[in-house]
């Protein structure tokens, strides 16, 4: 059982000077991404890897939401992330070897939003929320997924957890 972990990046600065891919966090942002990756380990375990866009608000949305665990799990930043639609996240996301397990995968609306619903099964407690519409900054969705990493969205997943910043205002973990 394989389990995906699809975080959207946190809030990030729209300065005019400054091109779309080297936008930073800001303030909010920074204190959500280390918020949610607080929330993490005690629902997630131990990751095997990170693929994360190379867009300079998911690196420092990987490094918050990375800080507070034990073990750091092995990353890879990949430009063919950056503003990708869900069919080039699902066809990244089947090529996984096996036995990488428990993965995380921080990208970008629309593509991310599109690909939890897309593989979320509608039964989950948790998907109402997620088919909302919406998909907000830092929002992360994570899914048990049956089936072998070349398959996957053959299928419907149980969503397992939606979390988002504002979802956990006030957690303590």
């Amino acid at each position: 059982m394989h389990k995906l972990h699809l975080l959207r990046h946190a809030k990030s600065s729209w300065k005019k000077e400054v091109e779309d891919h080297q936008r930073r966090l800001n303030r909010r942002g920074r204190e959500a991404a280390r918020q949610v990756g607080r929330h993490f380990p005690a629902t997630a375990g131990a990751l095997d890897l990170v693929l994360c866009s190379s867009a300079l608000r998911a690196r420092e949305t990987m490094d918050l939401f990375l800080a507070g665990l034990t073990i750091r799990p092995r990353s890879k930043v990949e430009d063919e992330l950056y503003a990708a639609s869900q069919e080039q996240l699902m066809g990244r996301l089947r090529q996984l070897p096996e036995d990488d397990i428990n993965v995380l995968l921080i990208g970008h609306n629309p593509g991310l939003h599109e690909l939890a619903v897309t593989l979320a099964d509608s039964s989950s407690p948790c998907f109402p929320e997620l088919a909302s519409g919406k998909f907000p900054t830092a929002a992360r969705a994570t899914f048990r997924v049956g089936d072998s990493w070349s398959r996957l969205g053959r299928s419907r997943y149980q969503l397992v957890d939606y979390v988002t910043a504002e979802s956990l205002r006030g957690d303590k973990n």
